[in-house]
């Protein structure tokens, strides 16, 4: 049956969260306090308070994670806006047993912006594991100073070295955080590893890829 409920209205301004994401991962972490899962389930029911309470936690985050790959902040609020219109109209079709809700709730918005730059004029032909990967980056200073396309292609092509040099188990934890929104409860969970190993992990992780991108 189609649901029939109304789109709810979003913020005109949205002020983001842009500084670098910290080693401990700060955000993830604090994300285990709140159900996202419920949350959905309860935006397929229409309840508009649940839609803004995620949009309220998330937003400034995500329009981050939309900025890094459209590099246009006018462009990144509209994929932000439209991105979130998409977890409103289809949150009846996340599937808790393919992921969490936070990491569904990014791919949204990621799949968006990509998306945004397949369709625009500032293009950059690579594959989509390298888009994704940017994500992992967001920290990193290197990348706040690209201003050229070329410059972008190049840079994510450094990163991807850098990533293929790590040990698996620090990349997958990275990725799982950066790309997936896990958090780090989650990425305990699903690489059956002590959640104290997976912490270190990242904070190693993000410390080598800092040294190899400078």
């Amino acid at each position: 049956m189609e649901r029939r409920f109304g789109q709810p209205d979003l913020p005109k301004t949205i002020e983001p969260h842009l500084t670098p994401l910290p080693t401990e991962l700060s955000a993830p972490e604090a994300a285990d306090a709140f159900d996202y899962e419920q949350a959905l389930h309860d935006c397929a029911l229409g309840n508009r308070q649940a839609f803004e309470r995620v949009y309220k936690r998330e937003s400034h985050y995500l329009l981050g994670v939309a900025l890094r790959i459209v590099r246009q902040r006018q462009q990144a609020e509209d994929v932000l806006h439209d991105a979130f219109m998409n977890i409103w109209t289809q949150a009846a079709s996340f599937d808790a047993a393919r992921g969490s809700g936070r990491g569904w709730i990014y791919s949204i918005v990621r799949n968006a912006a990509l998306n945004a730059v397949r369709q625009g004029a500032r293009e950059v032909f690579v594959d989509e594991e390298t888009f994704e990967a940017l994500d992992a980056q967001a920290s990193l200073d290197a990348h706040h100073h690209i201003t050229d396309a070329f410059e972008l292609k190049a840079s994510m092509g450094r990163l991807n070295d850098c990533l293929s040099h790590l040990d698996p188990a620090r990349r997958n934890c990275i990725l799982y955080a950066y790309v997936d929104g896990c958090s780090h409860s989650e990425i305990a969970e699903r690489t059956q590893t002590p959640l104290g190993t997976v912490k270190a992990w990242i904070k190693r992780g993000m410390g080598t890829l800092r040294e190899c991108m400078s």
